[in-house]
């Protein structure tokens, strides 16, 4: 089902949690999501988090109404009142940033005196004032992003939904994208991306961990970290008997029954851990 929102010159509504529940999607015999519930308040971020293939991009365009679910339904304002940006960013490469913000506002139905506002607003935003009449196809990957973002927040959205927004780009960009994103949320939007870099996704007010199309984790970073059975240990020696992988010069292990093998001492869970650790007890569930 989809919700009916205004149009972008009128005030929004009361503020809504827009999501899915029980979605299912599939693309011929393949099944791309089985069974996935996921909620985006308004006023907040929520991350998608999972490896190729895991449903991320899926999950997203459902939500955007690109792709039509074989289950569940999805709660979603109009059209109108969405900012989507996909995985391939979206820009006009012969148009220049100032022009493709204008051309994303007048698509929206934005007046002209509103969209001379959004327009230089968001191009000081961004960091992209200098750029304004320079051909979108001429900018660095980073400055693309961010123009890509600008263009789905020039009508304001109710919900915007971003398709890894910033893989690829420079880490000084990532941190400015962010501050769009959380300024977004702050002046009412709901915000669901998907990332693949966990410590973004612990900036997040949710996290939803997808993987082979079904939910692993979700609820806020702290429940998820609250939630991870046994105990995580760390050393500088790989442990004998339980799972281990190496995090920079040290190794950290899953200690199933929160025992500390010999030569290793508690470690400080991070979201990292807790996806491995969700993933391994996955792991010997199945093998059972």
């Amino acid at each position: 089902m989809s919700g009916t929102g205004q149009g972008p010159d009128r005030a929004p509504g009361p503020e809504r949690t827009w999501g899915v529940r029980g979605l299912g999607v599939r693309y011929g015999g393949r099944t791309a999501l089985d069974d996935v519930t996921f909620a985006v308040a308004a006023r907040s971020v929520t991350a998608v988090v999972g490896g190729d293939g895991a449903g991320k991009t899926s999950l997203l365009r459902a939500l955007a109404g690109v792709v039509r679910p074989s289950a569940g339904t999805v709660s979603r304002p109009d059209n109108r009142r969405i900012g989507y940006v996909s995985a391939g960013g979206g820009v006009w490469a012969d148009l220049t940033a100032g022009e493709n913000l204008e051309f994303a506002g007048r698509a929206y139905g934005l007046g002209a005196g509103r969209l001379r506002s959004r327009t230089a607003g968001l191009l000081e935003q961004t960091g992209l004032a200098a750029a304004r009449d320079r051909l979108a196809g001429r900018l660095s990957g980073g400055m693309r992003q961010k123009l890509a973002v600008a263009m789905a927040l020039v009508h304001e959205p109710e919900l915007l939904i971003l398709d890894e927004p910033t893989t690829g780009v420079d880490p000084v960009s990532r941190v400015e994208l962010w501050r769009l994103l959380a300024g977004a949320a702050a002046g009412g939007a709901a915000v669901a991306l998907a990332t693949t870099y966990l410590d973004e996704a612990e900036r997040a007010a949710t996290v939803l961990v997808l993987d082979q199309g079904r939910a692993l984790l979700a609820g806020t970073p702290d429940e998820v970290l609250a939630a991870t059975p046994g105990l995580v240990v760390e050393g500088t020696v790989r442990p004998d008997g339980i799972p281990s992988w190496r995090r920079g010069a040290r190794w950290r292990a899953w200690s199933p029954d929160g025992s500390t093998p010999p030569g290793t001492s508690p470690a400080t869970l991070d979201l990292e851990d807790a996806v491995i650790v969700a993933q391994l007890g996955q792991d010997r569930r199945r093998a059972a």
